[in-house]
């Protein structure tokens, strides 16, 4: 019934238990932090700022991942730590196979020129350079030809829809415009991964929504690798990315949107997310019902008998052999069907995306009375979103995070995947 698995996508960076001690003898304090000592504990006893207490996790090929948490929390220095403008003091950042903790000088400015794209929140445009030389320069520092570097930086300058205004300098730009040239820079090196840190803060509300949105369709045509650093879980749910949550240099939890809101692992995680509305966050994807019964349009009335034979639903979705939803077919049309199910069934039916939220499917949800069915970008079938559904995760929202019943996990309402 549902679309074939897609194939695991191969581990880009693995950020492997890494601390930061500010410290010019940090040997008291990691081993504090191993004994398990707490940060203000280490402070008060050593004078020793942590920075970073032992953070792990693995960003995937093509994933956008948000490392968030509020001021003071470890986020941008964990940022600064994979392309080591900030030295980590224990643990190993590995990326695509290299260990950055370990490449001299040399050869990581190298690594940083060809690997890494960097965009900040204040932009750090050159104000005496026109916007394409601002773009060109990364390619300078990798002593691109120039003409070859022209065509990158326009290339990339068109990308972030600033055609047109290549010849202007930083301060003609809006705020927006001059983040667009940011990343334009970034990306004209063409590197595959992006580090962004706070990129967005300085913008204006409706700005910051639409660079957000951007960001979220370069990096579905470009297929870059992002890891994304913000203090703000709203901006971190509209990206759709898994979320790092941290808290005074350490991981409180990983994981996406919908698992952080409904399975929050701590007392903290939980007032952090509590004013967040659960129907704009859950996608259909996380709310289908993947054990309904399908037809195919290919069946004969007797395999169509007999694969409703102990059913109770009176209708049932109707797939082609590869999966995708063609139509749906009443118990009345299989009881009358004489030659196969695909010549009696209602063709097309309402649907959703999977990635779209509870509240865009309430208006579709209200309009069918046995559910609507749930497709991928492909209109493969996945399942079907209820009513019961719907009103059960509602009902999370309204009553805590209790864990999951079993039928709920049948259901697919809640699958955590929850680090500390």
């Amino acid at each position: 019934m549902a679309s074939q698995a897609e194939p695991q996508a191969r581990t880009r960076i693995a950020v492997q238990a890494v601390s930061k001690v500010f410290s010019d003898q940090p040997q008291k304090a990691l081993a504090m932090l191993e004994a398990g000592e707490t940060k203000d504990v280490i402070l008060e006893r050593l004078g020793t700022v942590v920075g970073l207490n032992r953070v792990s996790f693995d960003v995937a090929e093509g994933e956008i991942l948000v490392v968030m948490g509020l001021s003071g929390s470890g986020k941008s220095t964990m940022l600064r730590c994979i392309n080591r403008l900030v030295e980590p003091s224990a643990g190993a950042i590995v990326v695509d196979g290299t260990d950055v903790t370990r490449l001299n000088q040399k050869d990581l400015l190298e690594f940083r020129r060809h690997k890494f794209g960097m965009v900040f929140q204040h932009f750090a445009l050159f104000p005496n350079r026109t916007i394409q030389g601002n773009v060109e320069y990364g390619l300078e520092i990798q002593n691109v030809p120039k003409a070859q570097r022209a065509e990158k930086a326009l290339a990339a300058i068109e990308v972030v829809g600033l055609k047109g205004w290549e010849a202007k300098y930083p301060n003609q730009l809006s705020g927006g415009m001059q983040q667009r040239a940011g990343l334009a820079r970034a990306l004209a090196v063409d590197a595959d991964i992006l580090l962004m840190d706070e990129a967005f803060s300085a913008l204006d509300p409706l700005i910051r929504r639409d660079m957000q949105g951007e960001l979220r369709q370069l990096q579905r045509k470009l297929g870059k690798t992002i890891v994304f650093v913000s203090h703000d879980l709203d901006e971190a749910i509209a990206l759709g990315g898994r979320i790092v949550l941290m808290k005074d240099g350490a991981i409180v939890q990983i994981g996406n949107p919908e698992e952080i809101l409904l399975a929050p692992a701590t007392d903290y995680v939980r007032r952090f997310v509590e004013h967040i509305d659960v129907s704009s966050v859950l996608t259909a994807e996380r709310l289908a019902d993947r054990g309904v019964a399908v037809l195919r349009a290919g069946h004969t009335a007797a395999e169509a008998r007999l694969a409703i034979a102990s059913c109770q639903q009176t209708s049932w979705y109707v797939t082609d052999e590869g999966g995708r939803l063609v139509g749906r077919a009443t118990r009345e049309q299989v009881e009358r069907c004489t030659g196969t199910i695909g010549a009696v069934m209602e063709a097309g039916c309402d649907r959703v995306e999977a990635s779209a939220t509870l509240r865009q499917a309430f208006a579709r949800l209200a309009a069918n009375r046995d559910g609507v069915a749930v497709v991928d970008d492909r209109g493969h079938l996945i399942g079907t979103v209820t009513h019961r559904g719907a009103a059960r995760a509602l009902a999370r929202d309204t009553a805590g995070t209790a864990a999951a019943s079993a039928e709920e996990a049948r259901h697919g309402l809640v699958h955590p995947k929850i680090s500390a």
